[in-house]
């Protein structure tokens, strides 16, 4: 049996690939001929099989109409305790095989938990959980990549140098192979498919403070006072769960004894230069008007509490509830989380799972309310309806959406991905590093993390507050640091974070068990106050260079987390480096992630080196960012690391454009004061420069000020375009 095969050039460097289904829909079907694709002339990878096996897909119905209730680690949760299991329709498991070469690094695939790197010789288990954000996206150094057209659960499995895609459920097969010179053509390849990420306000790129939870309306006014009062810069506040009535869990209104005037609220948060974030949940309390209105709709998942958000009118109805009071009262950003809303299957029990049981847990708790072909993709239709609506009825304000899960596409919709709810110790920290560098590589452009870590204490710890003597403890509420911040050695970790914070796409503090605030970790004259502080205050003199990025990352595609790979290919060395990265073009960073002052239970390092082991790729010469210092690439340096700063290293021929103290990111409409020329070959950026907000730049308001350096003639010349007005009087400093 012949299955139809279609393969489309849709331009030079992306092909794409269709089977349809098996003709009479039953029986196996399996192709072995395979398909070649070149590069410049070579053969770069082959689809060497192809198989296509039956399966059913059942609906699931509640014998009885009454939901039970429970709460989990994604609040209440509503489910039928007995389903019957109807068979559907027909589908297929698909499994498709590549042959590729022997030495490419295979790269991408989204973020995970485990800090791998290299997917080559691993298997990777693509579902969306907290922690895990499942992209079907491989990115390698062998001048391919291959993006899986599905949206359903799959298992990506690499053995020598045969990787597999076995789909869980579809209809028909479809794939992207990319091709190109560098790890940045593939990118740009993926973003022409399924889109340009989005431009985010300037605010976005500053000083994000938030924490489970603040309970108040006073308390947010008064937290935001505090930074003011300490002349710290802040962007924006977040406002987690639980700001509805008790018991009402993810209801879109405010809890009135609470926040009694949350419009008063927020207009007093702006007159301080401060945005407002408000966390928002597709779970609604059975008891609640919100899901009442949604049950009335016949707009709800089926078996559950969650909203259809695969539905257009469920999409719309979800919006109109969070403009009721949330955005009518002037909140400038939602954070959607839970947006798996089905991990709880896997967020439960003493002890974690093995990876396949955790895969197969989810996908059995997800199928009984959502269509297996879209396991995956829940989130992005979260995304895609508030991005719709929100351009549709807020135009002046930029859509900023932090959400916990993401998919092919999403970073067109004005989103945020964060890590997920990741433990407060070393190894989670290193781990991070190189789970950010991959979701670069992914395609997604802004990416952040918990500082600190979200859980501090372990759960077995008798003071963690909870009073229920039957508590069982839960694996994923670990960490290493039971007193808080009350342990220096907490300190410590939330310092070396909060460094590693400074330098990447978005700047956001977060996490339970322990204060977050900056004067939490002690006062001015303190080795970590201090420490934290500047680092704050670092970031704001960076923002001309950062929103610089994001306008970069927008037009263009390009990583703001970059890997070493993308700029130096011919480095050999740098193919195994995953704990160093590029902050855009300029900066090398290399977060420390060991302690050296103190051990956990405020126990102090004896004879510590306060120094991080660096390699500096060959090709170019490199500045200490601190220092000025000059060296030469191709080197591995110890670099000094003590507690206030990090190793950054500036590339020869660098530019950077600086701005004096600000205390938010709009405090000069991101003009720069000083332009720093890292000397030593010839350069050029780009400055980018707009309202900072809303989206008059997509007619025009804006400018782009090409800033280029000449070695010979040792000078920066500039030249603009755009329709944005902009003062040029710009204070040049050479390096060098």
């Amino acid at each position: 049996m012949n299955t139809p095969r279609t393969v489309e050039r849709l331009s030079e460097d992306v092909t794409r690939v269709i089977y349809s289904a098996p003709p009479d829909g039953s029986g196996r079907f399996a192709d072995d001929v395979p398909i070649d694709f070149t590069w410049n002339g070579k053969r770069v990878i082959s689809q060497s099989m192809v198989s296509f096996s039956p399966v059913t897909v059942y609906r699931y119905e509640a014998d009885d109409s009454v939901l039970r209730k429970k709460q989990t680690a994604n609040g209440e949760v509503a489910y039928s305790d007995s389903l019957a299991k109807v068979p559907s329709h027909g589908a297929f498991s698909v499994t498709v095989e590549f042959e590729t070469g022997s030495d490419e690094l295979l790269l991408g695939l989204g973020q995970y938990e485990h800090g791998i790197y290299d997917h080559r010789g691993h298997t990777e288990y693509l579902y969306e959980s907290n922690m895990r954000i499942a992209i079907p996206f491989l990115v390698t150094t062998g001048n391919y990549g291959i993006l899986i057209d599905s949206e359903a659960g799959m298992i990506f499995t690499s053995e020598g140098n045969r990787i597999r895609f076995s789909i869980d459920c579809a209809k028909d097969l479809k794939y992207y192979i990319f091709t190109g010179k560098n790890i940045s053509d593939i990118i740009r390849c993926y973003h022409r498919v399924t889109g340009m990420p989005s431009m985010l306000p300037r605010w976005a790129f500053g000083y994000i403070q938030s924490k489970e939870r603040y309970k108040t309306a006073s308390e947010l006014e008064d937290t935001v006072s505090e930074f003011r009062s300490k002349h710290i810069p802040v962007d924006c506040i977040v406002q987690d769960w639980f700001s509805w009535e008790d018991g009402l869990w993810g209801e879109k209104r405010f809890d009135k004894k609470r926040y009694p005037d949350l419009p008063a609220t927020v207009r007093k948060l702006h007159e301080n230069n401060v945005r407002f974030m408000v966390s928002i949940w597709p779970n609604m309390s059975t008891d609640s008007v919100n899901y009442a209105q949604f049950e009335k709709a016949g707009l709800l998942l089926p078996n559950s509490n969650l909203y259809d958000a695969f539905n257009e009118d469920a999409r719309a109805l979800y919006w109109k509830q969070t403009c009721e009071e949330i955005m009518s009262s002037g909140t400038d950003a939602l954070w959607c989380d839970n947006a798996e809303p089905f991990s709880d299957a896997d967020w439960s029990g003493e002890t974690k799972k093995a990876e396949d049981e955790r895969y197969a847990v989810v996908r059995e708790m997800s199928i009984r309310s959502m269509d297996p072909e879209r396991l995956n993709s829940y989130g992005l239709y979260h995304a895609k309806g508030i991005y719709e609506n929100w351009r549709r009825d807020i135009p002046g304000k930029r859509v900023v959406n932090l959400t916990r899960s993401g998919y092919t596409g999403i970073q067109k919709y004005g989103t945020i991905l964060w890590s997920g709810d990741i433990c407060a110790t070393y190894d989670t920290l290193r781990r991070q590093i190189a789970e950010g560098i991959r979701m670069g590589l992914t395609g997604m452009p802004y990416w952040t993390l918990d500082i600190g870590g979200f859980f501090v204490v372990d759960d077995k710890y008798e003071n963690r507050g909870c009073n229920d003597q039957s508590h069982k403890p839960l694996w994923f509420w670990h960490g290493d640091f039971n007193e808080g911040v009350n342990d220096p050695g907490y300190r410590e970790l939330y310092v070396r974070w909060l460094e590693f914070g400074t330098f990447l796409p978005v700047f956001r503090s977060h996490g339970t068990d322990t204060p977050r605030e900056p004067w939490q970790f002690g006062s001015e004259g303190d080795m970590f106050y201090d420490a934290i502080v500047s680092h704050i205050r670092l970031r704001y003199r960076l923002m001309p260079y950062l929103y610089s990025l994001g306008a970069l990352a927008h037009r263009e595609g390009e990583p703001i987390m970059r890997s070493l790979l993308i700029d130096f290919p011919d480095d050999e060395k740098v193919r195994s480096i995953c704990d160093e990265y590029l902050l855009g073009p300029a900066l090398l960073v290399a977060p420390v992630y060991t302690p050296m002052y103190y051990k956990q239970g405020s126990e102090p390092i004896k004879y510590s080196v306060k120094k991080r082991r660096v390699y500096l790729p060959e090709g170019c010469g490199w500045y200490d960012f601190h220092t000025g210092k000059h060296y030469e690439g191709g080197r591995y340096l110890d670099a000094d690391a003590p507690i206030d700063r990090i190793p950054v290293f500036v590339r020869e021929g660098s530019i950077i454009p600086m701005s004096s103290d600000i205390s938010h990111a709009d405090e000069k409409n991101g003009l720069p004061e000083v332009i720093y020329v890292y000397e030593g070959r010839d350069g050029e950026f780009t400055l980018y420069l707009d309202d900072g907000d809303g989206y008059s730049f997509e007619e025009g308001r804006y400018c782009n000020v090409k800033l280029s350096y000449s070695e010979r003639d040792r000078k920066l010349s500039l030249s603009k375009t755009g329709g944005h007005p902009v003062d040029d009087r710009f204070a040049v400093r050479y390096i060098g």
